[in-house]
């Protein structure tokens, strides 16, 4: 179990000022990054309080975190 937030500018510190840039300049890129942001906290909030949840909901949620990383980053990349 990871007690470890993954915020976006943790990741990518390196594009922070890109982060901002697609954040107030591309509606697709600021759902994503406010639903992965979202969802994030929400993980982060389960695991840290021990909040009794099945494995399969946890790996489900992490599966979603993962694929809008991914959507994310390759945005970032582009």
């Amino acid at each position: 179990m990871s007690h470890v937030q993954h915020e976006l500018a943790q990741k990518f510190p390196e594009k922070t000022d890109l982060i901002h840039e697609l954040k107030t300049g591309n509606p697709h890129f600021s759902k994503l990054f406010d639903e992965y942001h979202d969802l994030n906290r929400r993980i982060h909030r389960i695991e840290s309080r021990g909040t009794d949840r099945s494995r399969e909901t946890m790996k489900e949620l992490k599966l979603h975190r993962i694929a809008l990383l991914d959507e994310l980053t390759i945005m970032l990349d582009a």
